[in-house]
């Protein structure tokens, strides 16, 4: 659920500064949504573009599998020359 910078500081174990920074990024980029509250705010990672994201590397996910499974048959015959 939406955390604090306080509590979000806190689980990552780095100084609310750092996190600031980073939400500040985060939140113009649209990836978390900030709710204020009082003297507080919250905020909220989007799914949305995370979802978008991840379609989006899905691309490249396939090309680097088949690159690795060229590379793991490549070790393989090498590795097997070197026993015969």
């Amino acid at each position: 659920g939406p955390l604090t910078v306080g509590e979000i500081a806190d689980r990552l174990h780095i100084r609310q500064p750092q996190v600031s920074k980073h939400l500040k990024v985060l939140n113009e980029s649209q990836i978390v949504e900030v709710r204020p509250e009082a003297n507080r705010r919250f905020y909220k990672l989007r799914p949305e573009p995370l979802r978008e994201m991840d379609g989006w590397l899905k691309t490249f996910r396939s090309i680097w599998d088949d690159q690795f499974n060229q590379l793991e048959d490549y070790l393989r015959e090498i590795q097997e020359d070197k026993s015969n």
